[in-house]
């Protein structure tokens, strides 16, 4: 029996809308984020939910970034969390603790969006502080640190979780 590893794949709305069109989230390889072995050493927890929302929050992060790079797509972070076997998830063990790399992994094949478990997003509350946030991206980069309070101010926003049949009405 294959083990199944949860995944939390960071897109946009935009990107959601797509991988609606298509079926899946793709094309591979796609970079996602996981509870992977330098994620559990930093973290220090044995907790799998705490684990799982590190992930997450790595997860909404890279779809933070995204969003600074396509300023053309509506201001809310997206997050498809995806149940895939093992076997098709690759990690970097000797960048493991590179606190930059926290959690990465490289999904080796697309994943058909009805394999979804969930999506998380960002309310429409927050779609000001995730525009300022997407912003100072580049600048935080650039070690300001009034561009990280910046940053902060939309990681203080819990993404909402979304049953996948609510997809339709998200992109639409």
């Amino acid at each position: 029996m294959l083990h199944a590893m949860r995944v939390y794949i960071p897109t946009t709305l935009a990107g959601l809308a797509e991988a609606y069109k298509a079926g899946e989230l793709g094309p591979a390889p796609l970079d996602a984020f996981a509870v992977t072995p330098g994620l559990r050493e930093w973290y220090v927890s044995d907790d799998i939910e705490e684990l799982e929302y590190a992930a997450l929050t790595r997860a909404a992060q890279a779809s933070l970034r995204m969003l600074a790079v396509r300023p053309e797509v509506p201001r809310r972070r997206v997050v498809v969390a995806v149940d895939v076997a093992e076997g098709g998830v690759r990690h970097d063990p000797d960048r493991g603790l590179d606190p930059a790399a926290l959690g990465e992994v490289r999904l080796t094949a697309a994943v058909r969006l009805a394999e979804a478990a969930a999506v998380h997003m960002d309310a429409d509350d927050a779609e000001d502080d995730v525009r300022a946030a997407a912003e100072a991206v580049g600048a935080v980069d650039a070690g300001d640190e009034d561009a990280q309070f910046t940053v902060d101010g939309a990681e203080d926003h819990e993404l909402l979780w979304y049953a996948t049949q609510e997809i339709p009405h998200l992109i639409g």
